[in-house]
């Protein structure tokens, strides 16, 4: 959950796993040393600052850091210098996995969600997008102790003001006795629980739905669904509207994507602009404006407010399309196909989080020294197919993990109605002369991890947890001092 001050929301999209790519050109720099005798006397100024004036002294004394955290301080001031186009950001935030996992929440939590959207008008379908995408339905929670990283917020760099208060909010939520100081950890920024609230808008916004007397939206999922309905709500969510819907432009249409530029539906028609699938635009929009992810040539979407409450969730046009095509995939309770009806224009599409284990998994492999498999492409992975494309003479090095990469490492499975092929002369632009890759499964450590895996990536869109991830164990090689390799087991994690 982002705060709705413009000023914060650059800043916050920053805090959760799920961020946008940035265009920011700086590399991540070094966690700075930090005077801990600078970080206790900043803590005896706050204490009996007008900010915190609702705090105790027992609860401000008890939770207190014994020493700041300094790789806060380095995320602050990290802009990754990857720039992630929309088609992989929707790829890598809506696929089957997350989908066929959103069908089951949908069933399991049914009631609740009903009881939700009879409560405060708001689609259930849309509060399951917004905990899909934040979370990944409670299966991905931050772990970074909240009070120790608000703290050096508060005390170091910039924006000192702005963290001094979701300091002394967090601090207010465990003396309310409403989540306990243990279940306070988040992002590095402060976001947490299922649906990642900051601790003002937890205060301002948090509801206890299971009647249990605390508002834990770490451990309640009602309590997390029923918060995240009323923040839809309070921000201006139209009870039975759509977000909007997928387009199809006339042709020779030309418009900027301005989705704030609202019109009536009746002006959209009169313009030739119909549903993706050619049918008539219907009237359940009161207005809608055009959004354009990329350009005129790709999909191509009406949006109405309901979009706009999704958008002030996190201030990304990328991050309130992700919930809303996730929202619309689980209403349908369809995994089968989870690309728009108008493809993205590009020859080299982004991947899944299934795929991008693959990678992973097939660098490993390759002798890539990546830490383990979690289906998250970041700087260490990116560094590695750098690597991996430089010493093949891939040409541009740009560290992508796209489908065309992904045929070519793998090797061994290809998107459906793509080439099977694992050489880059063909499918990644390398003369054609190359020397074909070796899939990553052809060596004899490869067969060897391959043997002792037990492959298996579907499973039954039941009302119940998932099934215990005997499928998900990969290896990883490890070369010793003494030259000797072994494997090390490594479980994925979602």
């Amino acid at each position: 959950m982002r705060l709705t001050p413009l000023s914060t929301l650059s800043l916050l999209s920053m805090a959760v796993g799920i961020s946008l790519a940035s265009t920011a050109q700086a590399a991540r720099p070094e966690a700075p040393n930090l005077s801990n005798s600078e970080f206790q006397q900043c803590l005896d100024g706050l204490k009996n600052s007008s900010k915190f004036s609702g705090v105790d002294s027992f609860t401000f004394n008890n939770y207190r850091p014994t020493q700041p955290d300094p790789s806060v301080i380095q995320s602050l001031n990290y802009q990754p210098e990857f720039q992630k186009d929309v088609w992989d950001y929707l790829s890598a935030l809506v696929d089957k996995e997350r989908v066929e996992d959103g069908i089951r929440a949908k069933r399991q939590w049914r009631d609740t969600l009903r009881q939700i959207e009879s409560r405060y008008g708001v689609k259930a379908e849309h509060v399951l997008g917004v905990w899909g995408v934040e979370s990944n339905f409670g299966q991905t929670l931050g772990k970074k102790p909240l009070f120790e990283s608000l703290a050096t917020l508060s005390c170091f760099d910039r924006r000192q003001s702005y963290f001094q208060g979701e300091y002394a909010n967090a601090l207010k939520i465990v003396q309310n006795g409403d989540i306990a100081p243990s279940d306070m950890t988040g992002s590095w920024a402060g976001a947490f629980g299922q649906t990642q609230f900051m601790p003002s808008t937890f205060l301002e916004l948090a509801v206890d739905f299971d009647g249990d007397g605390r508002r834990d939206l770490v451990n309640s999922v009602p309590d997390a669904l029923a918060s995240t309905a009323n923040f839809l709500d309070k921000r201006g969510y139209r009870t039975g509207e759509p977000w909007g819907y997928e387009v199809k432009l006339p042709n020779g249409f030309w418009a900027a994507s301005n989705r704030k530029d609202k019109k009536s539906i009746s002006h959209w028609r009169n313009q030739g602009i119909t549903l993706a699938n050619g049918s008539p635009l219907p009237s359940d929009l009161s207005s809608a404006g055009l959004l354009l992810p990329a350009g005129v040539e790709g999909p191509a979407f009406l949006v109405g407010k309901n979009f706009d409450t999704f958008y002030s969730y996190n201030a990304s046009e990328n991050y309130a399309l992700a919930i809303a095509h996730l929202s619309d995939l689980i209403t349908r309770e369809d995994s089968s196909k989870t690309d728009f009806v108008t493809a993205w224009p590009t020859d080299d599409p982004g991947i899944s989080r299934q795929q991008a284990k693959d990678i992973q998994q097939a660098l490993i492999n390759a002798g890539y020294d990546i830490g383990g498999v979690d289906g998250i492409i970041g700087d260490g992975t990116r560094t590695a197919i750098q690597q991996y494309q430089s010493s093949r003479g891939i040409f541009p090095a740009d560290g992508r993990a796209g489908q065309k990469f992904y045929r070519a490492i793998v090797g061994n499975t290809a998107p459906s109605g793509a080439p099977s092929t694992n050489q880059y002369g063909n499918q990644y632009g390398q003369p054609s002369n190359s020397q074909p890759l070796r899939p990553a499964s052809a060596d004899r450590m490869g067969q060897l991890i391959q043997q002792q895996t037990t492959p298996s990536n579907t499973y039954s869109a039941q009302p119940s947890a998932r099934p215990a991830s005997s499928g998900n164990v990969r290896y990883r090689r490890v070369t010793d001092a003494s030259g000797a390799v072994k494997l090390v087991r490594v479980d994925e994690g979602l």
